[in-house]
């Protein structure tokens, strides 16, 4: 049997990628494995705000085409990247290992920031967390791979990266500081690797479920539930981040306005992740007043 991997080009998806080919290689050595390239939205261009060329989904989209065309037999992603709804024809068949989640500053540490300092980052998402905390703190777009957003670190004060990222290209930059979620709230999905196949290659889902981290899984899992409740088509920062304590999930969740003024939190505990994340997202949004954050948005 032989299995073509479709991933962006970038550093840190061949990385990623090549991850996953170790695990399968372990568990099915007789497999072999072949590389698919794909050149995404996100990648073609490198300067415009991820949320004006398309938001989630920029980085995913063409890789799943590569896969329903036939031209590829799986796909590897960044969690995070993904869309709260599968797309059709496609399951998202496992979810093999998380890195850290959280976000990491370079250049400067959180309470070393002088007061007006410049953060270079492309998320609406820790915009909004760190204006919470510090509206004096001014933000300039940051796009490209990993290595390219690293060099403009002597352009600014700091920039912000996700330290999944970092850890696994190897990258340790001297001056660093990874942010707890009580100051920023990491984005569904954050420092895990999914894989899609077509949704009828019932032997190919098999066979990722046997490289699966079933408790990984069932975090994310709670995540992307938090997250379509939510509505596909929000367009504001939205965080979620689980973990298991004990037998139950612990769910930590945000809905922030994008100038970070109202930062909505919540958290709660329970067993099953997919009705955690539903009631997370309907406490938010009716009891919290997301909702309304919503509307004044639209």
């Amino acid at each position: 049997m032989s299995l073509r991997i479709a991933t962006r080009g970038s550093g840190l998806a061949l990385k990623q990628t090549q991850r996953v080919a170790e695990l399968i290689s372990q568990k099915f050595p007789a497999i072999q494995l072949e590389t698919v390239v794909v050149s995404t939205a996100g990648d073609r261009d490198t300067k415009t705000p991820i949320q004006e060329i398309g938001g989630q989904g920029v980085f995913v989209t063409d890789v799943q085409s590569a896969v329903l065309s036939g031209e590829a037999d799986i796909a590897v992603h960044s969690a995070k990247d993904l869309p709260a709804e599968t797309n059709p024809g496609l399951v998202l068949a496992s979810v093999p290992e998380r890195a850290d989640p959280r976000d990491a500053l370079v250049g400067c540490i959180w309470n070393d920031l002088p007061k007006g300092a410049l953060i270079a980052t492309g998320s609406i998402r820790r915009r909004s967390h760190l204006s919470h905390l510090r509206p004096d703190l001014k933000f300039q777009e940051l796009r490209g791979n990993i290595e390219t957003r690293l060099l403009r670190v002597d352009d600014v004060d700091a920039i912000l990266v996700a330290k999944a990222a970092l850890d696994r290209l190897g990258l340790n930059p001297e001056q660093m500081d990874v942010l707890p979620v009580s100051i920023l709230l990491p984005q569904v999905g954050q420092g895990a690797l999914a894989i899609e196949c077509r949704n009828e290659d019932f032997e190919v889902i098999q066979m990722l479920k046997g490289i699966e981290d079933q408790k990984v899984r069932s975090l994310v899992d709670t995540e992307r539930a938090f997250l379509a409740e939510i509505g596909s088509g929000c367009s504001l920062p939205v965080a979620a981040h689980a973990v298991l304590e004990k037998e139950k999930i612990l769910l930590k969740a945000s809905i922030a306005s994008k100038d970070g003024t109202t930062l909505l939190k919540a958290e709660d505990i329970g067993v099953d992740g997919n009705q955690l994340g539903i009631n997370m997202a309907n406490k938010l949004l009716n009891e919290e007043g997301g909702e309304r954050l919503l509307n004044e948005n639209l």
